[in-house]
């Protein structure tokens, strides 16, 4: 026999099961003697089934609570912005340590006095920090998160 003188069949005849005792499949047709599995009807039985108690998945407990995938805003208090001037963006913020990175929510709250005149652009801000701000001189723009940039932009 030669290389190109094989014969390959891509597709196999299914096995022909429960057609008499010769055939080998015959009989119980390779199910076993009794039994639920054994009898007929019992093509798939669901995940987790434990033959009528309670289920798998129903017995194992279960932790509390949900994981939240909602990435929650940093926190920036209006004492913190009295050293900074000017215009007061994420990457000042960043730069003076006052957020972990630029790329990330900020939302600014109002704690003690603010006394420095800031044009402040950041995502959220609660209504008195926002009156605070404006009553220092200064002014308040939502803008939207600054993006990463891709590993091949600097």
């Amino acid at each position: 026999m030669k290389y190109h003188e094989l014969k390959v069949e891509a597709h196999h005849d299914i096995k022909r099961v429960g057609r008499g005792i010769s055939s080998g499949q015959g009989k119980t047709a390779g199910r076993g003697t009794k039994g639920q599995k054994a009898r007929t009807g019992h093509s798939k039985m669901p995940a987790g089934f434990a033959g009528g108690q309670k289920a798998f998945m129903q017995a194992i407990p279960k932790t509390k609570g949900f994981k939240s995938f909602h990435k929650k805003a940093e926190v920036v208090y209006t004492d913190m912005l009295n050293g900074l001037s000017g215009k007061v963006d994420n990457f000042a913020l960043a730069a003076n340590s006052l957020i972990s990175e630029p790329f990330v929510k900020v939302k600014i709250l109002t704690r003690d006095e603010l006394t420095a005149k800031i044009e402040i652009s950041t995502q959220f801000a609660s209504a008195n920090a926002i009156k605070m701000i404006e009553k220092a001189g200064g002014k308040f723009e939502k803008v939207e998160v600054p993006q990463k940039p891709k590993k091949g932009e600097k």
